[in-house]
């Protein structure tokens, strides 16, 4: 009797959607955002453009299974909510999913958010709200860029409660220039008090092409030191796993259930369809190859390109090759708290998973206690975290 063959499973999906406008840029961050009070933006046409982007990439992707839907920026809240809902059933929609079975994130800022806004988001179907408190402390805030305040951070959160919002997430940033590491951990604390049940802890990071990259370049801007960038990461593991919340992710906190879907799909190498201007998507094709493509930054060229398809909206697109996305699986994968396994990894992706030099590195990043490996599994010890970037690169 000939043995029964068996279909793979569908693989599952994300979906990022960026909206690309903020009230204001803050010095630190690269990403795609162009300044904008909400009254002069096209709320309805950039709905429309992105479910003609969604509608020319659906073939790629269609016997994917929908697990998440990541609305991001720039600044989603500021989006109106029937447009942003317009979007979310379009999706639903074109995967025939249960929109109560799928993650369901928009990223908010205080300055855009109260208790009607975040009603209105779950009237739409959103299930999680993601906020960049940042910090509680005016003064801090206030050089980090931000237009909220910490009074308002409370009261965003608070309202995001009261909403009856199901699952709230919320970012910090540390290790800033004379900040003692007692200082995060307290705001850390401070954020589930008021409700979120997963937080995202984040060292201030220099990016070149930054405001702040230009200001530490001509040596103008308060830098921390290593060892207090340190301190500052074991305080806030400290309290966060004090209080209840799973330290699941190098720079991410959740209590028991809230881990981030979207998120674990980055990290374990799943494919994600990028929608929106600025936006990226990797997507493995037929024959295995993976593709990413970045569309194009321009809201007005992309709302203007959107209804000539998916060839008309991308501004660049690359051929992953499989030692390529081995390292970046290594890279994402050595960030779990669980690690991942290296050999299943090449297995999947059809590529070698030791070229030369990679089982020397093994060994000796074992050795230093920078690595833990059982078999082809490997993981990085919480006391290393810190050099996981280096670690991973040592591997490449």
């Amino acid at each position: 009797m000939n043995p029964v063959a068996h279909e793979a499973a569908p693989a599952p999906l994300g979906i990022y959607v960026h909206f690309p406008w903020c009230l204001s840029k803050c010095p630190y961050c690269d990403f795609v955002v162009h300044v904008a009070p909400r009254q002069s933006i096209d709320h309805a046409g950039y709905a429309t453009a992105v479910l003609s982007e969604l509608a020319g990439r659906i073939g790629d992707v269609s016997s994917s299974v929908l697990v998440s839907i990541f609305f991001g920026g720039g600044t989603p809240s500021l989006w109106a909510p029937q447009e942003l809902g317009r979007v979310l059933a379009g999706i639903t929609g074109a995967f025939q999913a249960d929109p109560s079975k799928i993650e369901v994130t928009v990223e908010c800022d205080p300055s855009s958010l109260d208790e009607d806004l975040a009603r209105a988001l779950v009237d739409e179907g959103v299930s999680r709200l993601s906020m960049g408190v940042q910090s509680f402390d005016d003064e801090r805030l206030r050089f980090l860029g931000r237009i909220h305040s910490g009074a308002d951070a409370v009261e965003a959160v608070r309202g995001a409660v009261r909403a009856g919002v199901p699952r709230i997430s919320t970012d910090l940033i540390y290790a800033l220039a004379g900040e003692a590491p007692e200082t995060p951990a307290e705001e850390a604390k401070r954020l589930v008090e008021l409700g979120a049940t997963h937080v995202s802890a984040y060292s201030l990071t220099i990016e070149p092409s930054t405001p702040f990259g230009r200001l530490a370049r001509r040596g103008r801007l308060p830098l921390c030191e290593d060892g207090a960038m340190a301190a500052s990461f074991f305080a806030v593991d400290e309290a966060l796993t004090a209080v209840g919340l799973e330290h699941y992710e190098v720079s991410n906190y959740a209590a028991p259930g809230q881990r981030s879907r979207h998120n674990l799909g980055y990290w374990r190498g799943h494919d994600y369809l990028g929608l929106g201007c600025g936006a990226y998507g990797t997507i493995t094709s037929s024959d295995g190859v993976g593709h990413r493509y970045r569309n194009t930054p321009s809201p007005r060229e992309y709302v203007q390109r959107a209804a000539t398809g998916k060839l008309g909206l991308a501004g660049t697109e690359e051929r992953l090759d499989g030692p390529t996305r081995l390292r970046e699986r290594i890279m994402l994968g050595l960030r779990m708290k669980e690690g991942f396994d290296l050999e299943a990894a090449a297995r999947e992706i059809g590529t070698e998973p030791y070229p030369e030099g990679r089982r020397a590195a093994l060994e000796r990043l074992a050795a230093r206690g920078r690595i833990v490996r059982h078999d082809s599994h490997v993981c990085v010890p919480r006391d290393a975290w810190i050099w996981v970037d280096d670690t991973a690169a040592a591997l490449f």
